[in-house]
């Protein structure tokens, strides 16, 4: 299974010294024809492979980026 990773966005994870948020675009993510996903990863060592990640559906992102200034 091929995939085009394109990383959109590194942010130094507050609270540790080396760690880093990964926000990154996939394209076909689960083989050809699937549908292209957010990533976001979080490495509290500042790895390129992230300890945890999760897949955000493009058609959720407006209500997830909502969600999320409502916490702010």
């Amino acid at each position: 299974m091929s995939h085009e990773v394109t990383i959109i966005k590194e942010i130094p994870l507050d609270g540790t010294k080396k760690g880093q948020i990964t926000v990154s675009k996939i394209d076909e993510p689960y083989g050809t024809g699937s549908d292209s996903v957010a990533s976001i990863g979080i490495s509290l060592s500042g790895d390129t492979t992230p300890e945890w990640k999760v897949h955000i559906p493009m058609g959720n992102i407006d209500a997830l980026v909502e969600a999320l200034q409502s916490i702010k």
